[in-house]
């Protein structure tokens, strides 16, 4: 089985992928991190190349690690808005997480990212809220599980997927 954390940029699913990786031994890979490494930075795939390129390797991304066994998946903010990318992490034996988290907390932890996230660049805190107000209801409908990680730090999100999944713990955690 494998876990697929998704949500909004700034949910924390980076920083729970890894929790979940040291508690249990699960692998863990970023696909953000997977493209970078192949492609090169995130701002210079949109810059020149456009959303929907990125978009493309990302889907491509996914098809190349979905079928791992016993790995944690942190996905960029827009991964599972694409429908396939949700199917073909399922097909693989993914159960994917939705980290739902407040529009506040949101924007305090990103509303001044935009040169590292292209799609919040030169954002508000109403066109934050817009995206994050389209996107839950897709969230939510691919995902098996939800978190509402409001008021828990990461080790409690952590802990909590790992109790809902049932996952075995590593020795001395």
């Amino acid at each position: 089985m494998n876990i697929v954390l998704c949500g909004m940029m700034g949910a924390g699913k980076t920083t729970v992928g890894i929790r979940i990786s040291e508690l249990t031994g699960m692998r863990w890979y970023d696909t953000d991190d997977l493209i970078t490494q192949k492609y090169g930075s995130i701002p210079s795939i949109f810059e020149f190349y456009g959303e929907s390129r990125f978009r493309e390797i990302e889907t491509e991304i996914v098809r190349g690690i979905a079928n791992e066994d016993n790995c944690v998946f942190s996905t960029g903010g827009g991964c599972v808005l694409k429908p396939e990318n949700a199917a073909v992490f399922k097909a693989g034996g993914g159960k994917i997480v939705f980290l739902k988290v407040n529009i506040e907390v949101l924007f305090e932890r990103t509303g001044h990212t935009g040169d590292e996230r292209p799609l919040l660049k030169n954002t508000s805190f109403e066109k934050m809220k817009a995206l994050l107000d389209r996107r839950t209801p897709i969230y939510e409908g691919c995902a098996d599980y939800t978190v509402d990680t409001n008021g828990m730090d990461a080790d409690q999100v952590a802990r909590a997927i790992v109790q809902a999944f049932s996952l075995p713990l590593r020795s001395g955690k």
